[in-house]
């Protein structure tokens, strides 16, 4: 049995009934569960087809909230979720636009039944358009925005994994649609649906190079411009043990400060700025920090205002003093995992729980919901509930 801890954080007593899938929705509610939000993930109770193929406490982004398992296909089941959706301030919904509707779960259904109720809706390529019922994942989205076209060596974009999209464009915009619809929601009393596209979350956290692009001082071209490794202040370099740092000293003092740690004479050099000798800097700063390795590097431009960081592995980056002083990840049921954020200073964030196995909780947490074991005991009897794998 997955042990819960008491919630705490800015968002204990906001009730939220997550329909159970994959990427940046439960992201989203791991990341409104550590702030103390109850959550009731809403499992499939049969061939959820969201297996992971490895241990279940390592699926990490359904922490911290209690499993049901639920037959959607059962009437029952739909009015379980329902009576689930009358207490509840949120729903979320993370399917293809239409589904939802298709099963008597959607907007409308919900609204009659709370008129409170934020009803958020998780897609790649929004609730209408083109190409809504189409297909995809969180390359395809981000391929639309113009931002992958900037990620990557000039010969051709590369994925910056999934999360861009997924999780910066889809998983934290949701966040802040459901909190900006239930704070609205208690000042009128009614509820509204968000409409949460990873393709237009992620244009959205490109759009300062939108405005460069309007003053003629973004080159529309991979490792052109000084934010996509075009320049030599602003990129990583290998070093001498086959690993990497990063550099980002952008500003003149920071870059005076690089330039005296690699014994460089400015007066020797042309201006940072001159794009012309961006790929010959490059060149010779690749020779320079060739010559140490990354830890060396360490030594001489940590802690300093150069904007320097060794480029970590998902292995090495929880060991880093850095990360281990303000105790940055943490340990959950022997997984080593970020731990919440932000952080605040009167009502800590935890993580509730580990990630359940599906439908863990399903008498637990339909009874913390207002379900007698009468109730209870007449679902599962007629297979409404209760996992059946």
């Amino acid at each position: 049995m997955t042990d819960m801890q008491k919630p705490s954080g800015p968002l204990t007593g906001v009730k939220i009934v997550e329909l159970a899938g994959i990427g940046p929705a439960p992201l989203c509610c791991a990341l409104l569960s550590d702030m103390g939000a109850d959550i009731l993930r809403v499992d499939r109770n049969s061939d959820p087809g969201l297996g992971i193929g490895r241990p279940t406490k390592t699926d990490v982004t359904r922490r911290g909230r209690k499993s049901v398992s639920v037959d959607l296909k059962h009437p029952d089941g739909i009015e379980t979720v329902m009576r689930l959706i009358e207490n509840a301030d949120a729903v979320i919904d993370p399917f293809r636009p239409g589904v939802t509707e298709k099963l008597g779960l959607g907007p409308d259904d919900c609204s009659a039944r709370n008129k409170r109720i934020v009803y958020a809706r998780m897609t790649g390529w929004g609730q209408h358009g083109s190409l809504a019922q189409s297909a995809g994942h969180d390359l395809n989205y981000l391929a639309i925005t113009g931002v992958l076209n900037a990620i990557g060596p000039k010969e051709m974009p590369v994925p910056p994994l999934n999360v861009v999209a997924d999780m910066g464009g889809g998983a934290m915009f949701l966040a802040v649609g459901i909190l900006a619809g239930v704070l609205e929601a208690r000042a009128s009393g009614e509820g509204q649906v968000v409409d949460a596209a990873m393709s237009e979350g992620s244009a959205f956290l490109g759009m300062g190079m939108y405005g460069m692009l309007a003053a003629d001082t973004w080159v529309d071209e991979r490792v052109s411009n000084f934010l996509d490794g075009g320049a030599h202040f602003y990129r990583c370099y290998k070093t001498k043990d086959e690993k990497f740092v990063s550099i980002a000293s952008i500003e003149a003092k920071f870059y005076a400060i690089l330039l005296d740690k690699l014994g460089l004479n400015p007066k020797d050099l042309p201006a940072q700025m001159d794009r012309d000798t961006w790929t010959d800097m490059a060149q010779k700063f690749e020779a320079l920090f060739a010559q140490k390795t990354r830890d060396e590097w360490c030594e001489i431009m940590e802690g300093t205002d150069i904007c320097f960081a060794p480029v970590l592995s998902f292995a090495e980056a929880p060991s880093h003093p850095h990360n281990k002083g303000r105790g940055s990840f943490v340990d959950v049921d022997g997984v080593l995992q970020p731990g919440p954020a932000p952080r605040f200073s009167r009502t800590e964030s935890v993580v509730q729980c580990a990630p359940p196995t599906i439908g863990e909780q399903t008498k637990d947490g339909l009874a913390g919901w207002g379900f007698n074991a009468d109730e209870i005991e007449t679902l599962q009897a007629a297979g409404a509930i209760g996992w059946r794998g």
